[in-house]
């Protein structure tokens, strides 16, 4: 596996590249355009700057997350076909620049949802969190005004203020899209980019739905195995796989992460890894990387990566606001860190024992 960090680029992260570099272990971020909206064409010109800014700082793009879909798409209406061509030409030129892994995702609306960004710990960290009830009082429609405070003054992925200031249209849009409709709209979208994908050998990595319940009576249809199963074999390519996010799968008690990563051998190609603390099964929150200050055992979720051959990019993912640091929530630098540290040790040590037993 290669350690990195997510990186949102020099205009609109708090964290530089100079700081990641000094993190042990990490020589490769995942980055995106974060100035493109979804449906957009990346020029080749546009990426090869990207490019540029990364490497200066004597690091590297180890993949893109997000080239983001257009609700056209998801929807299946509109300019569907237009916003597919922009992304095909799109991963022909991050082909041509030599970034071959892509991780989107499929969610309606709302790419995640969480009811608070600063829920405050015993230790006086702040994390991310969500607590059903919550989510239940809000109006969907009022639900960026209602977050935005806790933001830190940052744009936090599929949130951009643009997109849900017409979050009302973007409801009615999907009044009469089941996950049966969502799903279809899926495979006509993978069918579609599976050939660029095989020419410049680009991974599509989908990121699952966060949490792994309808929310807002929107559909959900990548939150368990079955349902990835089913994805695969629809379109059945090699690059057509996911993003294991264990913080994303982990929201639902049902989902046995371990098992999951072995049922999907050879199709992961990029992975998060998180901790969660559950309070109740639909109230949790999260925690530090290590796994006695949450609900999962990290030891077996990297032990099963391990197994399984992973040799793709791995990220820590949600960290904590620890230090008094002021960040994007979940995308500070020190509790972020700590978790690559931790995580690059699980890893040493499982490999050690592997090859010990060997």
């Amino acid at each position: 596996m290669e350690m990195t960090l997510r990186w949102y680029g020099e205009a609109y992260d708090t964290v530089k590249l100079w700081q990641i570099r000094q993190i042990p272990g990490v020589r490769g971020v995942i980055t995106t355009l974060y100035n493109k909206q979804a449906g957009e064409l990346w020029t080749q010109e546009e990426i090869k700057a990207l490019k540029a800014s990364v490497e200066k700082e004597e690091m590297h793009i180890s993949g893109i997350e997000s080239v983001n879909v257009s609700d056209d798409i998801k929807v299946g209406d509109g300019n569907r076909d237009e916003h597919i061509e922009n992304y095909i030409k799109t991963l022909e030129n991050l082909g041509k620049e030599d970034i071959h892994m892509v991780c989107y995702n499929f969610m309606p609306v709302f790419d995640w949802t969480r009811s608070e960004l600063a829920r405050k710990r015993p230790d006086g960290s702040t994390v991310l969190a969500y607590t059903q009830e919550a989510i239940d009082a809000i109006n969907p429609e009022e639900m960026f005004s209602t977050i935005r405070g806790e933001m830190n003054g940052t744009v936090m992925p599929g949130w951009e203020p643009e997109r849900l200031a017409h979050v009302k249209e973007l409801f009615d849009r999907y009044s009469d899209v089941d996950e049966k409709k969502l799903f279809d709209n899926l495979v006509y979208f993978l069918k579609a980019i599976m050939p660029v994908c095989n020419k410049y050998d680009i991974k599509m990595a989908i990121h699952p739905d966060d949490p792994a319940w309808s929310v807002f009576g929107l559909p959900r249809i990548i939150n368990n195995e079955p349902n990835i199963l089913k994805m695969m074999k629809a379109v059945d390519d090699v690059h057509n796989g996911v993003t294991f996010c264990s913080g994303s799968y982990g929201t639902s008690l049902d989902n046995d992460l371990p098992h999951m990563i072995r049922a999907l051998e050879g199709r992961i190609h990029f992975a998060h890894v998180r901790n969660l603390k559950f309070i109740s099964p639909t109230n949790f929150e999260e925690a530090a990387h290590l796994s006695s200050d949450g609900s999962f055992d990290m030891y077996e979720i990297v032990r099963a990566l391990y197994e399984t051959g992973f040799s793709g990019p791995i990220r820590p993912d949600h960290g904590r606001m620890i230090w008094g640091e002021q960040a994007m929530p979940g995308y500070g630098l020190y509790d972020r860190a700590l978790g690559a540290a931790y995580i690059n040790g699980l890893w040493e040590a499982i490999e050690k024992n592997a090859k010990r037993n060997a």
